[in-house]
C-alpha cells in the first residue's frame, strides 16, 4: 500500500510541476493566430462506393460543423486564410452482427475514410494532413436502403465531428 501512496505523490508532483518544455498543449484550440477563416471546397470521392450524393453530404456536414463550432469563419476559397480539402478514400459496408443458427447478418457497419489536408494560405504550408475514419451501423432487416442511409448518415455525422476536432486541435 505504501508503494501506491508513493506513486500517487510522484504523479501529483509531476502534475503540479507542469511541463514547460513539452510540445503538447491541452489548453483547447491550437489554430494558428493568423488564421480566422477556412474554405471547404467540395470533397473528392475516390472510394468507388457509387453514392453520388456522399461527397456533397459530407462536405455540407463538415461546413455546418465548422459554422457551429465558431473557431473559424467559412469563406470562399479566394478570400480564406486556410483551406480544408478532403478526399473520400474508402467506404466499406460490412457485417457487424450475426445472429441465429443460419448465421444471418442482422447489423451492418458502414465505415468511411477521408484524407484531409488543411493548408495555411498565408504561410503557404500544410498545417495538418491525416486520414480520418468513422462508422455508422444499421439494422439489415428494417427498411432496406433507407436503413443503410441511416448508417451512412451516422458515419458522416461522426466523421465531420472528428474532422473539425482534428483541424482545430491538430491531433
Amino acid at each position: 500500500m505504501s508503494w501506491l501512496k508513493g506513486l500517487c505523490i510522484v504523479l501529483l508532483l509531476l502534475g503540479l510541476s507542469g511541463c514547460a518544455g513539452c510540445p503538447y498543449s491541452f489548453t483547447g484550440a491550437s489554430v494558428p493566430p493568423h488564421i480566422d477563416t477556412i474554405a471547404i471546397p467540395m470533397f473528392d470521392d475516390r472510394s468507388g462506393f457509387g453514392d453520388p450524393q456522399l461527397r456533397e453530404v459530407l462536405t455540407s456536414e463538415v461546413t455546418r460543423r465548422f459554422e457551429s463550432d465558431g473557431n473559424l469563419r467559412i469563406a470562399e476559397r479566394n478570400a480564406a486564410d486556410s483551406i480544408l480539402e478532403g478526399i473520400i478514400m474508402s467506404v466499406r459496408d460490412e457485417i457487424s452482427v450475426v445472429e441465429g443458427r443460419a448465421d444471418r447478418a442482422s447489423v451492418r457497419r458502414v465505415t468511411i475514410s477521408v484524407r484531409i489536408t488543411w493548408q495555411d494560405v498565408i504561410e503557404r504550408e500544410i498545417v495538418f494532413e491525416n486520414t480520418v475514419s468513422n462508422w455508422g451501423e444499421y439494422d439489415v432487416g428494417a427498411g432496406g436502403p433507407a436503413q443503410r442511409q441511416e448508417g451512412i448518415n451516422e458515419a458522416v455525422r461522426k466523421l465531420s465531428e472528428d474532422i473539425v476536432l482534428a483541424t482545430i486541435a491538430r491531433w
